[in-house]
């Protein structure tokens, strides 16, 4: 059985692999798209229903782009899609979700000091809410209230403070961040499979049967298409928040993630403005930066984390964990060679808060990041980080024997 951990700590390397894989093609060809359309230039030689050109050099090779506002006279023989990089980031993010949230939802996903719910109710909160936002998003988009682009993102910017804020109300800090960004995440993957390529299709067969195609269904597909242009900066932020427990475990936590998503405006804006010649917006730089200051401030001011207390309980599941006969050992282990990083107050030079949020100051804490203690400091020695606090190989034989015998029900010494 403890060898199943480690299968599943590759299959989690394996899938957030296959999922950074896929969002580097789909983000790359996303902003490629966005900086090609917005830069394309007119003039009066262009093929019939030709809205622009550009001339692009890379890789040794020239290479002459048209863009055909609606559709061109006739069908291109070969025709290239992009699709498949959206949906393998969000089934594989999804994966991810699965793998580390919802199967470990009493320690990632479940906070009591929050809400205290059974592990069924908090995935089935999770899963209605991005089935939620999805579906509140497009329809929003599809009422006459989304003909306005302006008014629309205003009011989905403030949607989305909402969502951060409840959020915060239902799971701990990390997931809270997680959830967030995959909320976004899933509307954007969404506006590709429900949206964008679905319209493309629809020009694709008006052409093949010798219709002139509907205008209308390039707008609509360029409007989301704007959208997630403006929400890719964010979702990474949220995606990578996970690793910086200043970012998400503060009592503000909300209130920061509001703000990663102006970032991700001033930071497209000036993109997309350089890329259509319409300037050089050099104050959004400006804007940016003090997002981000306002940002390290809510994070230390005041210093209340809303992640796991001194009293963290053990869940039935990690119980064993507690009544090894070698835990006292491994306890003492753990507290001197681990607690002064992994503490409310880590006693470590140059660390403010716990890495990750993992605190290791009590039975439960300890218990309920077993796995993590096991493969960490006993299975590979990637902690302590250089073996600062110099955990002997007999330590980590004994938090290897600990875990293993925890699992297997078999005492040890």
């Amino acid at each position: 059985m403890y060898e199943y951990a480690i299968a599943w700590d590759w299959l989690m390397f394996a899938v957030r692999w296959l999922h950074v894989i896929t969002a580097i093609a789909w983000i790359g060809s996303s902003f490629y798209f966005v900086a090609l359309d917005l830069g394309l230039k007119k003039h009066p030689a262009l093929p019939p229903g030709a809205h622009g050109e550009e001339w692009q050099v890379h890789g040794g090779g020239f290479y002459h782009i048209q863009k055909y506002l609606v559709a061109p006279a006739n069908m291109p023989e070969h025709l290239v899609w992009f699709k498949w990089e959206s949906y393998v980031t969000w089934l594989s993010g999804f994966g991810m979700l699965c793998l580390l949230y919802y199967a470990g939802a009493d320690l990632y996903l479940i906070d009591p000091n929050v809400l205290d719910v059974s592990k069924p109710v908090a995935i089935g909160i999770s899963l209605a809410s991005l089935a939620f936002g999805w579906i509140m998003y497009d329809l929003i988009c599809k009422s006459p209230f989304g003909n306005d682009n302006t008014r629309l993102m205003i009011a989905l910017y403030f949607i989305l403070v909402v969502v951060a804020w409840g959020y915060t109300q239902l799971f701990t800090g990390r997931a809270a961040f997680l959830h967030l960004g995959a909320f976004t995440a899933t509307i954007m993957s969404a506006n590709v499979f429900f949206i964008i390529i679905p319209n493309q299709k629809i020009v694709v067969a008006d052409l093949i049967a010798g219709r002139t195609p509907d205008p209308k269904y390039g707008k609509i597909a360029k409007q989301r298409s704007t959208h997630n242009n403006y929400l890719t900066l964010p979702v990474l932020f949220l995606m990578l928040s996970n690793h910086y427990p200043l970012a998400f475990g503060t009592e503000f936590n909300w209130i920061i993630a509001s703000l990663v998503f102006l970032m991700g405006v001033t930071i497209r804006h000036y993109f997309n403005t350089t890329h259509a010649n319409a300037g050089n917006p050099t104050w959004t730089w400006l804007a940016t930066a003090l997002l981000f200051v306002i940002i390290m401030w809510l994070s230390t001011v005041p210093k209340v984390l809303t992640g796991e207390t001194a009293d963290a309980k053990v869940s039935a599941s990690q119980q064993p964990f507690v009544t090894a006969e070698a835990f006292p050992k491994v306890r003492d282990t753990v507290l001197g060679r681990c607690a002064m990083c992994h503490a409310r107050e880590p006693g470590w030079e140059g660390i403010i808060t716990a890495p990750k949020g993992v605190v290791l100051e009590t039975d439960g804490e300890i218990a309920n990041h077993a796995r993590e203690i096991y493969l960490q400091a006993g299975r590979s020695h990637a902690m302590p980080p250089a073996n600062v606090t110099q955990i002997s190989d007999e330590e980590r034989r004994l938090l290897v024997a600990w875990y293993e015998s925890a699992i297997s029900g078999e005492k040890t010494q």
